[in-house]
């Protein structure tokens, strides 16, 4: 039976992840004969919030879906203006998305004011309950932004322990981060490299995404000196933007002497050119200090790539050991290890094992469960 659905959280024009997921999941739920709209933010981080350099994406606008830029993340008298709009629009079911305490308030209040219409159900996409780096606020602004949720989808058991630390008695499921399969088909590692102007011949390992100090990238850099990976003639590529300072990474590069054995491409990388560099590299690799869940997994398993991760959250429960990767723990010997190991076993050792697990990670799967949690809310 049609529903109506509102998605909350950011969408295009900003840019990153979160956005990628709305858009992708709102394109699922249309697919499968929805009404389906996203409500996004008019201003989502004040500039001196906002630790990258733009909040915009530069790619056009998604086709065929509804995007409206209303939610102003700082402005109380706004979000009764939006629950309001959203209470008389009466959706069926709302799916939000919840990654940061800083957006509890403006959150909590647009559903508390939307759901007096007596009808709309509220479910959570909690990426995270508490955030990787530790604010004031952030007990107080998650339990006020849970207090006004029906249900919530976990994607790691990590947020789902987190969750029930808060929360113990709503309904709560857990499920797989889909595939990000909206970034182009797989293409050869020799088209993507040279678009990238990088040497066809080359051992290039990939870390990829925003660099900030939980996800490890100085302890990568410092595997990177490893005498034996040294000999190898391993090369690092380093894709993303700084989300913080730049100078303690490039003093490190220095001290190590290092240089040669990187490529930098420390910048946003648009969706357009994504594929090249997952397809460019051999293998990707998270050397995350603390994790949930990550983005960049199901963006690997798209696009058949194996993941050397910390034995980090919920990290080895994502990558089988010698299976579709290899896990270590976080720290500079044991990656250097795992980085030789991957090339002991070859990168066509893990394919197969990749293109098995990548099946259980499906739009599909993460709408039938919003559907089966909406159902099970009385109103």
């Amino acid at each position: 039976m049609k529903k109506k659905i509102i998605i909350i959280g950011p969408a295009h024009p900003l840019r990153g992840g979160l956005a990628t997921f709305n858009q992708r999941l709102a394109n699922e739920f249309l697919a499968e004969g929805d009404d389906c709209s996203i409500y996004s933010f008019s201003l989502q981080y004040p500039d001196f919030l906002f630790p990258g350099t733009t909040q915009y994406s530069s790619d056009p606008a998604p086709e065929g879906l509804r995007i409206f830029p209303k939610i102003n993340s700082i402005n109380p008298l706004n979000w009764v203006r939006v629950g309001r709009t959203l209470r008389k629009l009466r959706p069926d079911i709302m799916v939000v998305r919840y990654w940061l305490p800083f957006m509890g308030p403006a959150l909590g209040k647009i559903i508390r004011t939307a759901k007096k219409n007596g009808h709309t159900k509220i479910i959570a996409i909690t990426d995270n309950i508490l955030p990787h780096e530790k604010r004031p606020g952030d007990i107080p602004f998650t339990k006020y932004f849970l207090k006004s949720c029906d249900a919530f989808i976990t994607m790691s058991e990590k947020v789902m322990k987190d969750l029930r630390s808060f929360e113990k008695i709503k309904p709560a499921k857990q499920v797989l981060h889909p595939l990000y399969d909206n970034f182009g088909d797989i293409i050869s590692q020799i088209e993507a490299r040279k678009y990238l102007g990088l040497d066809p011949e080359d051992r290039i390992i990939l870390f990829f995404g925003f660099i900030r100090k939980y996800k490890g990238l100085d302890i990568l850099l410092q595997a990177m000196a490893d005498t034996e990976i040294r000999k190898s003639k391993i090369k690092l590529l380093v894709a993303g933007e700084f989300y913080e300072d730049e100078k303690p990474y490039t003093d490190l590069i220095d001290q190590l002497n290092i240089k040669d054995s990187l490529i930098w491409r420390t910048q946003f990388i648009p969706d357009s050119e994504v594929k090249y560099y997952l397809c460019s590299a051999d293998a990707v690799v998270q050397p995350y200090r603390n994790a949930t869940q990550s983005g960049v997994t199901p963006l690997a398993y798209h696009f058949e790539k194996p993941m050397i991760v910390s034995n980090v959250g919920g990290l080895p429960f994502l990558v089988p050991h010698e299976q579709v990767g290899l896990v270590a723990e976080p720290e500079p010997s044991a990656f250097a290890k795992a980085i030789l190991r991957f090339y002991e076993l070859g990168g066509n050792y893990f394919i197969p094992h990749l293109r098995i697990e990548k099946e259980k990670y499906s739009w599909e799967k993460l709408v039938e469960t919003i559907r089966s949690l909406a159902n099970d809310i009385q109103k």
